[in-house]
């Protein structure tokens, strides 16, 4: 594998649905990626010698601050990237985990300027579904949310 999480042409990635349980129920975390013009489920690419957890769990704290409990592996998704920046277009997978947000743990304040996200958000799951800018981000909060209550 090349450095960057790029195996031939697949980029490799990882990140979690991070939840907590709230009076009302549970919320997830999405993030707001100015770059992207997007809302999304934290993650991003595997470090070389990094494991698909190693990586999803060094994502999710990077990118909202927030320190998990890995739970279960909720699923994998693979899209094509749009490329740009001097990189064409490839193959992207993604390996997600539930994460529960440890007690006490709240998301970045004031994130950095220049950072890949501009905003952290806590949001009831219908709330996060509508919010979310992919198709495969809903389905993959959807599972969550299933799982959790027994729902289908």
């Amino acid at each position: 594998m090349r450095a960057g999480g790029v195996d031939g042409e697949v980029v490799r990635a990882a990140g979690g649905v991070v939840w907590r349980p709230v009076d009302h129920g549970v919320e997830v975390v999405v993030i707001r990626r100015d770059r992207h013009a997007d809302w999304s489920l934290p993650k991003g690419r595997l470090d070389p010698g990094e494991t698909w957890v190693e990586a999803a769990v060094r994502e999710v704290g990077e990118e909202t601050g927030l320190a998990v409990e890995v739970g279960e592996f909720l699923g994998q998704v693979e899209y094509a990237t749009r490329g740009g920046d001097g990189h064409p277009p490839r193959r992207k997978r993604v390996r997600y985990w539930v994460m529960r947000a440890r007690d006490g743990s709240t998301p970045h304040g004031a994130l950095p300027p220049g950072g890949e996200v501009s905003e952290v958000r806590w949001l009831p799951v219908p709330e996060a579904v509508q919010i979310l800018s992919y198709h495969r981000d809903r389905a993959l909060v959807n599972a969550f949310y299933q799982r959790v209550t027994g729902t289908r």
